[in-house]
Parts: structure tokens; sequence; C-alpha cells
């Protein structure tokens, strides 16, 4: 396994709105939020193999307009990720449980909508063989990373590896920094990977097309 699986969780929690002066004549999805939220970090803590890949991200949760009105739905919007095909399973259960269970303590309703993204991708033996070969020669051994860690990151790529065995490769683009990484509006991709990246592809197909016929 060398890239993460994918999911998205839409969950809107369906309470009774109200006024804010009132409260108890409510029931305030937003409170129920805020308590999934938190519950939501036990899942990797305490569910899942400590020595295990396991990511819950929060990374929207929207309710209300106003600050004196208590609204009826709020919704969270997660990412979920793995690095094996049990621990996603598990994952996916224990969301579905947890998120159904705090809603209902507060008297609410969740409606859970799981969205199966990319899985996990996993490169194969013989073509990451290849792949590193190639590098080595070209590059040396000075500028390969013999054994890179898993990336919590997720690719399209994935599916095709379920398909057809081949190998995700990884070109360096120098260090990452707080204020120069992916998906941040200060990004400086670095040029000079461009020829480098190219450079390698047609060694690695002049290697590919010259493997005697099978």
């Amino acid at each position: 396994p060398f890239m993460c699986s994918a999911d998205t969780v839409h969950i809107t929690l369906h309470g009774h709105g109200g006024h804010g002066a009132v409260p108890q004549s409510t029931v305030d999805p937003v409170v129920a939020c805020a308590a999934i939220v938190m519950s939501l970090q036990t899942i990797v803590a305490r569910n899942i193999d400590p020595q295990e890949t396991a990511i819950v991200t929060v990374g929207a949760m929207q309710a209300g307009q106003a600050a004196n009105v208590i609204p009826a739905t709020a919704t969270l919007t997660l990412s979920v990720r793995a690095l094996t095909a049990a621990v996603r399973e598990r994952l996916e259960q224990r969301i579905t449980e947890l998120v159904t269970a705090q809603a209902a303590s507060f008297g609410a309703r969740a409606e859970i909508d799981y969205q199966h993204g990319y899985p996990v991708l996993v490169n194969h033996p013989a073509e990451t063989e290849l792949a590193r070969a190639v590098a080595l020669e070209w590059a040396g051994e000075s500028r390969v990373i013999p054994t890179l860690r898993p990336f919590t990151a997720s690719e399209d790529f994935a599916f095709m590896l379920e398909k057809c065995p081949g190998s995700y490769i990884s070109i360096g683009n120098g260090p990452t920094t707080p204020g120069n990484s992916l998906h941040n509006p200060g990004y400086d991709f670095n040029d000079d990977s461009l020829s480098l990246g190219a450079t390698y592809w047609v060694k690695l197909v002049e290697r590919f097309l010259a493997r005697p016929a099978v």
C-alpha cells in the first residue's frame, strides 16, 4: 500500500429549531454536531490499532444564520482515510454507529450519506522494482529514496492498479513548509521538476519496451 483510500461522509442532523431564548423547547442540532465532532476523534484513538493508518477529518460544519435562532438542521462533512481495506471498513462501521447513537442521545436524528471514493492504492512488486531499477541507474543511489513511507493522500490511479499491474511513483518537488504546501494559495511549484520527470519517463519507457517478449 502506497496511498490511502478516501471516502467522503455527508451527515445531516435533524433537530427541532426555535428561538434561542427558549432552548428547552427545541432539539438543538448544533450541540449534537459539536459532540459528534469530538466523539469522532475517539474512533482512531480507541477503535483502530495504533500501528495502522486511519484519519477522520471533519472538514466542514454548517448550521444556522442568526445568533438568536436555533436551526432545525446542521451538517458535517468528513474525509475518511485508511491504508487497508479492513481499516476502511471498520471506520465506516464505527462512524455510522457513533453518529447515529450520539444524535439520538440529544433527541436528534442523523442522516448519513457515506460515499466511497478512491480505494487504497497498492503498488505491484515487479512493476515497482522496474521503476526503482531505472531510477537507480539513471539518477544514482543518492537521489533515490529506497523505501518511501506511504502517503495519506489519495489518488484515482488506485482504480487502475485494481485492474492492471503497475506502480505509482513520486518525483520530489522540494521540501514542504507551512506556507508552501499543496492546497495552499502560497504554493510555489518547483519548475525544475518538469524536465526531471519527463526525462525519467523516457528512460522508463525505453527500458519497458526493451524487455523480452513473453
